[in-house]
């Protein structure tokens, strides 16, 4: 059985999402960040030394990375679900999106993010870099989305999951008040039932 070490308020509820998507057997872990650093805490570190989440552990294996974990995940199961076969023509748009959550928008959400912790005054050098690439990077989302209804076409795949939750963050800094195929595809994907039962754990 799959063990996820779930922080609260943080990516791990991706990999709840991809098991309850997959209706594949798991037991969760909490761990709780301290409420007035927001770290995570040390009992983390003592699953993996990066002391981050998500982190599973599953048939001695350990490993943290959201991308890495969610492939990890797919590879267990035999149904061929939630990604497209290799020879799919949307196998690479689904590798793209799969990676763009984190490598691309990533980036510039959490920094926009760790940006609106600190007291500031007037504009700082990296404002107008992160400026641009989230207009860069929302405005081709919002434009991916206008032509079809998920990242890698007409399916809801992993890659969905991957990029659901890097763009509520987004979402909870108010970035996508003008992007209307973002909200119409996360208010979809939201409904769905295994998402529900991710978000239930916190």
């Amino acid at each position: 059985m799959i063990t996820v070490h779930h922080l609260n308020e943080s990516r791990s509820t991706r990999v709840i999402w991809l098991l309850e998507e997959l209706k594949m057997p798991f037991e969760v872990v909490h761990h709780q960040r301290d409420e007035n650093t927001k770290l995570a805490p040390s009992s983390l570190g003592k699953v993996h030394p990066l002391n981050k989440a998500p982190v599973i552990e599953h048939n001695g294996h350990v490993l943290c990375e959201s991308g890495a974990v969610l492939e990890y995940i797919l590879d267990q199961s035999s149904e061929g679900l939630l990604r497209p076969a290799k020879e799919d023509d949307t196998y690479y748009a689904y590798l793209e999106w799969l990676h763009f959550a984190e490598g691309s928008l990533g980036l510039p959400v959490i920094t926009y993010l760790l940006m609106q912790m600190e007291a500031r005054s007037g504009d700082a050098p990296l404002d107008g870099y992160i400026a641009k690439e989230l207009n860069l990077d929302l405005g081709y989302i919002d434009e991916t989305l206008a032509k079809r209804a998920y990242f890698a076409g007409d399916e809801f795949s992993a890659a969905d999951i991957m990029m659901t939750i890097s763009l509520e963050i987004a979402g909870s800094l108010k970035l996508l008040e003008n992007r209307p195929h973002i909200q119409a595809y996360l208010t979809r994907v939201q409904a769905r039932p295994a998402y529900q039962k991710a978000r239930a754990f916190g």
